[in-house]
């Protein structure tokens, strides 16, 4: 039982009929959100909906709170024992005593209204739903955000097509909880209590709306709807639970859903749930119902009503004494066609869900030097550095935050590493885990410089299909190897396309100074499209200095040549991108320039011999002001490829393959490129890195 969830009852309430005598309500627990319950009973018994005839709970409510009608219990085993059960039980109480007390109410007559998350466990979820069903009692859930009435819009705008093919579904909540919330009682914070599963946490209790609107926008109630859950669970606070994780959840119809959420950040903001389509979003504050439409026609928001829970489990309930006459088959139909909004049959998916946390290894701790700490004794609250755009990058990725690299986070499994007179400076990744509309690919990530500084970024929120440094082409032979949208000359820009292939490594061979792989480039049709041979090379210039060498050649798997394009070579005027490609990250002071030309304008789309990236490169996430660097790109002899340079809308460098014209490969003439990366502690001046290329043998 949360203290912070939404509960935004309807504003009034339908008159019980006169001929039908008032169902008789009891509530189990009237601390803490059980307060929230009473205050809406006084509503409804106000409007003659139901009968308040009880309460049960340790520490009776304050004198004056309840009317001298309203029978007072220590537990709910005493009011049952005291007569006539009443028709509804209402059970806001610790998670582990759900099951039990829903089972004695069940068992009793009694249909049940449980806070969530409704039981502690998957194995008690199926012992409760098999008793509601042998009794045919209704059990309904309180997640609120169920009862919206933006639900039906969204699930006709998905249905519709309006927001096209759907690519994902994203939940974030970023929310503050302080040291004190979790000493409000003794199981808060806890997995286990005294040997009892509790699985409290940020996914399962405090924003477990988050997940359980995300499930129901991604069609997922049954468990069978469920394919996978991935877990990724950390706690900046001294609990047991997770209070900063990442849940993933695919669907069995093939849908994803990934859950970031926190209770650790410096702001709290409305938590959402966001579809992402094809030809647009559409993003749900739920605990505001409040819907924004983003789509090619501009941007609409709407404000919804929402169906009380407690009223909606009354009007499913069988008409007359409250006894099941048939009509009730446990999903919450009734004879006049009422049905329940949040039924315990349809949170099987969610339960699985918690049941992948309660038994995933304990969340990881995050070190202190990545914590802010505000405020004083119980209002103390930590702060994940950095953690509002993590929580971005991961709804937008798809990705776990040991995915995302972050300093934090879990160590990904072992990857070759390339290291330079001992000190790794680069790690392969394999790209496996990136999403398909990412277009998976291998890449480098992180590249650090000798003494440590990061300079590549990868899954960031502006493009979260860059990856590191590789090779990315967005066009070969009409298949999207790059990620994102695809740029067409129909269409005169970017639309999202069904079009996106990945690159597998089929070989590897590591060597002193050497890593040299064999590749496919596989459509999405599972043809290979072209193989490549792509060979890493590097060693140490000095002291402070460190060379990266990558050749690469590009070849058609079959017999037929393969047309390498780009979005400049599609239309795109000054889009000429695709071949190397290395995204940066955040770098302030950032220096763009070649021999002859400094800046954006005047190096982008230019051909020279060099290219040198300078500025102070940061961590997100990270503290300290971030250390100086210098890149310095080499180009490739084979051709005068133009550089592909960004800086206003993101940082990144690249040569391009087909800047204005495509490029064609064959098995005779495979497309083969030399690039040659400085990456240098410290700024280097014009003089600086004149001398490096010379001493390289390289010609400036």
């Amino acid at each position: 039982m949360s203290q912070s969830s939404a509960y935004a009852p309807s504003p009034a309430a339908t008159p019980q009929k006169a001929q039908d005598p008032a169902p008789r309500i009891a509530l189990v627990g009237v601390h803490g959100f059980g307060a929230r319950h009473l205050a809406n009973l006084a509503r409804l018994q106000a409007a003659g909906v139901l009968d308040f005839v009880a309460v049960a709970d340790p520490r009776p409510p304050a004198d004056g709170v309840l009317k001298d009608s309203v029978a007072v219990f220590e537990t709910l085993d005493h009011l049952l024992q005291a007569g006539t059960a009443p028709d509804v039980v209402i059970l806001a109480t610790p998670i582990q005593t759900h099951a039990p007390l829903a089972l004695a109410a069940i068992a009793a007559g009694a249909d049940v209204y449980v806070e969530k998350p409704p039981m502690a466990s998957l194995a008690q979820f199926d012992e409760v739903l098999a008793a509601a069903k042998e009794s045919g009692r209704l059990v309904q859930v309180g997640f609120q955000s169920l009862g919206s009435d933006a639900l039906p819009e969204i699930a006709e705008l998905v249905e519709s097509g309006a927001l096209g093919r759907i690519r994902g579904i994203g939940a974030a909540g970023a929310w503050v909880r302080s040291a004190g919330y979790f000493k409000r009682s003794r199981w808060a914070g806890r997995r286990s209590l005294d040997g009892t599963d509790v699985v409290d946490g940020v996914t399962t209790n405090a924003l477990a709306h988050a997940v359980a609107t995300g499930l129901r926008i991604a069609g997922a109630a049954g468990v069978d709807d469920v394919g996978s859950v991935e877990t990724d669970l950390y706690r900046a606070h001294n609990t047991e639970s997770d209070d900063t994780s990442v849940i993933r959840v695919h669907t069995s119809a093939g849908r994803v859903l990934t859950c970031a959420l926190t209770l650790c950040a410096a702001e709290q903001s409305p938590p959402s749930v966001t579809v992402f389509g094809t030809l647009g979003k559409a993003e749900f504050f739920y605990t505001e119902d409040r819907l924004v439409l983003e789509t090619a026609q501009g941007t609409s928001t709407r404000t919804f009503g929402r169906t009380d829970l407690l009223e909606n489990l009354l009007a499913a309930r069988p008409a007359g004494n409250g006894t099941d006459d048939g009509g009730a088959d446990n999903n919450g139909a009734d004879t006049n066609g009422e049905r329940l909004l949040s039924p315990l049959s349809a949170a099987g998916a969610y339960m699985t869900v918690l049941e992948a946390v309660r038994t995933a290894e304990p969340p990881r701790e995050i070190p202190a030097d990545n914590i802010a700490w505000e405020g004083e004794g119980d209002d103390a609250h930590p702060i994940v550095r950095g953690i509002e755009a993590a929580l971005q990058r991961a709804v937008l990725s798809q990705s776990t935050f040991a995915e995302l690299g972050l300093p934090w986070a879990r160590p990904e499994p072992g990857n070759p590493v390339l290291a330079v007179d001992g000190r790794p400076v680069a790690w392969l990744q394999d790209g496996s885990r990136i999403t398909q509309r990412s277009s998976p690919r291998p890449y480098l990530h992180p590249v650090t410089t000798l003494a440590g500084t990061v300079v590549t970024d990868h899954l960031p929120a502006d493009h979260v299909w860059h990856l590191g440094a590789g090779v990315a082409i967005q066009d070969v032979a009409g298949v999207n190897f790059w990620g994102g949208r695809t740029y067409t000359r129909r269409a005169g820009g970017y639309v999202w396309q069904d079009d996106h292939g990945h690159i597998e490594i089929t070989d590897t061979a590591e060597s002193p100074g050497a890593l040299d792989q064999s590749l496919h480039w596989i459509g999405p049709d599972g043809t290979a499209v072209l193989s490549e041979q792509r060979h890493w090379r590097y060693d140490a210039v000095g002291p402070s200095v460190w060379k990266l060498g990558l050749d690469f050649e590009l070849a058609p798997s079959g017999q037929e040549p393969v047309v390498l394009g780009s979005p400049g070579s599609n239309g795109r005027e000054n889009g000429g991108y695709g071949g190397f490609f290395w995204r940066l990250p955040p770098t302030s002071g950032a220096r763009v320039r070649t021999a002859r030309a400094e800046g954006e304008d005047a190096v982008h789309g230019s051909v020279a011999p060099w290219l040198a990236w300078s500025g102070v490169f940061g961590v997100a996430g990270k503290p300290g002001p971030g250390d100086e660097a210098t890149l310095v790109f080499l180009a490739s002899p084979q051709a005068p490829d133009p550089w592909f340079v960004r800086m206003s809308g993101y940082p990144g460098v690249g040569l391009s393959l087909a800047w204005h014209e495509p490029l064609l490969a064959t098995r005779d003439n495979p497309v083969r490129r030399t690039v040659t990366v400085l990456v240098a502690d410290g700024i280097l001046s014009t003089t600086d890195i004149a001398q490096l290329t010379e001493s390289l043998g390289e010609t400036t």
